[in-house]
């Protein structure tokens, strides 16, 4: 039976010789056998079948972790509370706009996904929040570091840090927000998540020299770019989705799986925005 639509699709086994079916012609003519013809009826009514039923719209993703993200950068900017006016204003100065917070919305349902899967929890834990929280604090930093290697003007269709307050003050501020991430990652007290996120920050450094530099093989560009590409941003979505695996009691396998999946989104993702004129 055709269970789908509850079509009759019964296999002939005197036509078919008790094999499989297959859209093989007859030898003798170029007619579809009674067999084929029972097959190909029974695949077209399923597929009109498919097309009759209501689209069901894909949930917005940033909706179904709202409540982990709902007071994000608030904390953030809690953990990078100084004495110095100065320096916490600088620090916080790229995400009083509050971005799109991509990088945490991908771990924390990462790390609900991992939870659900092992029956810890049917939500993000503490420590896994954490994860997304720091993920948001590097990628802050790299966005200040960045402006100063490129002398950039704006950021977010406002003045870059380099250019109101100058490099040095930028350069110190991105090293700052580094700092803070590395305390708060420390805190979770988990030594393969410490190694994960702090080789995140190993290749951010090594993409940014990537970056200054090409090859002239056509080949080796492309294999260039894609390094690149991952080490500045796919490595920082990778490792914080095995973090949050990690962090969930997830076996080995299920750990590289969501590591994958954060690596190939982060590639994508970043190659779909350059491919934005």
């Amino acid at each position: 039976m055709c269970n789908y639509v509850s079509l009759d699709c019964t296999i002939n086994e005197e036509e078919t010789d008790g094999s499989l079916p297959s859209n093989k012609y007859s030898k003798t003519s170029n007619v579809l056998t009674a067999n084929d013809r029972r097959i190909t009826r029974c695949l077209s009514d399923t597929r009109r079948a498919h097309e009759r039923e209501p689209r069901v719209a894909a949930p917005d993703p940033y909706q179904l972790v709202r409540g982990d993200l709902h007071a994000l950068y608030s904390d953030i900017q809690t953990e990078l509370g100084t004495e110095h006016d100065e320096l916490h204003q600088l620090a916080n100065y790229y995400l009083l706009g509050e971005g799109k917070a991509f990088r945490p919305m991908i771990a924390c349902l990462m790390a609900t996904a991992c939870n659900i899967h092992t029956g810890t929890s049917d939500s993000c834990l503490a420590s896994q929040r954490c994860i997304a929280m720091i993920a948001e604090m590097i990628h802050s930093a790299s966005l200040v570091h960045d402006d100063v290697i490129d002398r950039a003007d704006k950021r977010r269709s406002k003045p870059s840090i380099n250019k109101l307050w100058g490099q040095r003050k930028a350069v110190l501020t991105g090293d700052f927000i580094l700092s803070q991430a590395s305390i708060a990652l420390a805190r979770i007290g988990n030594e393969q998540v410490v190694i994960l996120l702090s080789q995140v920050l190993e290749d951010l450094v090594k993409g940014e020299f990537m970056q200054l530099g090409t090859k002239e093989n056509e080949n080796q560009r492309f294999a260039h770019y894609l390094d690149k590409t991952y080490k500045k941003t796919a490595s920082l979505i990778a490792n914080s989705c095995r973090a949050v695996a990690v962090l969930s009691d997830a076996h080995e396998d299920v750990q590289e799986v969501a590591y994958q999946y954060g690596r190939n989104l982060g590639i994508a993702f970043q190659v779909s925005s350059s491919s934005v004129v």
